[in-house]
């Protein structure tokens, strides 16, 4: 039986992530009563006993756990933005290469992807590294997300009446703290444009990266693009295939769950492609990867307590 503390766990991830541990007999969750749950040595001693621990915190309170740990057996999965591009850290995004589950599995620290890198780089790092999209190719990528990816702030703000909005977009100085990871893990020589966008919807997302196919090296078919990312993924539970006549592509799609669907839509005749990919900001984003990650860093059925 493996040993999980959630630190973090009465944030929106966490209660995500001890919902879908709830009941299996595979794991035991430790957990501190609320009067501990800020005192260090609590935190510490629940972090040192633990086989995994998965972090749910801001970023400064992620590092300071980090630091809580003594002891060189404890393993990490990382849910915020503090280790993702860290060169001593693996990314926990399995389907991201041939290898890297198993680097995932020998691992001690492991960064949980942000939301929207998962669905941007399961669509584009397979054809940079194919060489399909050049490594210095100018990439633009649009993404709309569910209104809980905000936290408990920014849902308080949308379920009191204080947003009327039903999308707005944000990060409009192109500093988003996802495009470092999107650049690394895609291999671009540039960070992509991300223009993101808050939906008025509580969980849920769409990311789409546009491609003219008619300017690319080889000018690849729409065929060729579906062919590639197909084989690239062809292993990974976690990722369908939408139908390639499909007229109408929703943000709540595969809410409620841990995967992801990709698409690859357009007109051979202008050239022109629409990558997108569907997938939850809580599940397959979130919480659904952070489980996947543990399991598969256990030598659990990576599947196990994911929905599908």
């Amino acid at each position: 039986m493996v040993r999980i503390f959630i630190d973090g766990a009465s944030g929106t991830t966490g209660l995500e992530i001890r919902e879908r541990l709830s009941g299996r007999s595979d794991i035991a969750l430790l957990s501190l009563d609320e009067e501990h749950r800020r005192d260090p040595e609590a935190r510490a001693e629940a972090l040192n006993a633990a086989d995994i621990v998965i972090l749910c915190l801001p970023d400064d309170a992620a590092r300071e756990a980090v630091a809580l740990i003594t002891n060189p057996h404890t393993r990490v999965i990382d849910a915020s933005t503090a280790h993702r591009t860290a060169p001593d850290w693996v990314y926990g995004l399995p389907e991201l290469s041939a290898a890297q589950a198993s680097a995932i599995a020998e691992a001690r620290l492991v960064s949980n992807p942000g939301c929207y890198p998962t669905g941007f780089l399961l669509l584009v790092a397979p054809l940079v590294r194919a060489g399909v999209i050049p490594a210095d190719w100018p990439i633009s990528v649009n993404a709309a997300s569910g209104y809980s990816g905000g936290g408990k702030p920014m849902i308080a703000e949308f379920t009191t009446g204080g947003e009327s909005t039903a999308l707005r977009g944000y990060a409009l100085g192109l500093a988003h703290k996802h495009v470092p990871e999107m650049q690394l893990y895609a291999g671009l020589l540039h960070p992509p444009i991300f223009a993101p966008a808050v939906a008025a919807t509580y969980r849920g997302m769409i990311v789409e990266v546009p491609l003219p196919l008619h300017a690319l090296p080889g000018r690849p078919t729409l065929a060729t693009i579906r062919e590639m990312l197909r084989a690239a993924h062809a292993d990974a539970p976690t990722i369908r295939f939408g139908s390639e006549d499909a007229a109408l592509i929703r943000v709540e799609d595969d809410a409620g769950t841990d995967r992801v669907t990709l698409h690859v839509c357009g007109n051979d005749a202008s050239g022109q492609a629409r990558l997108i990919a569907t997938l939850d900001n809580l599940g397959k984003g979130a919480a659904g990867a952070a489980v996947q990650n543990l399991n598969i860093m256990a030598g659990l059925d990576p599947r196990a307590g994911l929905i599908l």
